[in-house]
């Protein structure tokens, strides 16, 4: 996909690419995951994450367990420099893509109720609300919305 001249490729998450999403989890996230615990999915046979690479930078990152034909989606995260320039669009893209040809019947996540940008992204690849979990979030306490996408 290209985007203003530059290309965003999505591939999958390889070793090399641990510690720079390490760094951006520790941008983006107030409770982190961290260095082992992204390698851990490194092994993990029902993960699936996917890193996006920007003007040859890594830009971003989504990751999802896989149980049967269900998908649980953990992270999707940007870096403050590359957001609003398609790379969330791409991943997110490029997710539901392995979803479909992997036949599962939904993704679902949850997202801070504040969030604004996220859920006017997931709103626009048909993600709906489907619950909500009291006080899920800390560092500041908040509640999340459970969206949920559904194929079938």
């Amino acid at each position: 996909m290209d985007i203003e001249g530059r290309s965003i490729t999505i591939t999958p998450m390889k070793p090399e690419h641990i510690e720079r999403l390490a760094e951006i989890e520790t941008e983006c996230f107030s409770t982190p995951w961290s260095y082992e615990s992204l390698a851990e999915e490194l092994s993990n046979p029902l993960a699936v994450f996917l890193v996006a690479q920007y003007g040859g930078e890594i830009a971003g990152y989504v990751g999802m367990t896989q149980v049967i034909d269900e998908g649980y989606m953990a992270n999707l995260a940007v870096t403050q420099k590359h957001r609003r320039h398609g790379v969330a669009h791409a991943l997110l893209e490029e997710l539901l893509q392995h979803a479909k040809e992997h036949e599962l019947s939904f993704i679902t996540l949850e997202v801070r109720s504040s969030n604004e940008a996220a859920l006017h992204l997931y709103k626009d690849f048909d993600f709906e609300v489907a619950g909500e979990r009291k006080q899920f979030y800390v560092n500041p306490v908040e509640d999340a919305l459970i969206m949920t996408r559904t194929f079938r």
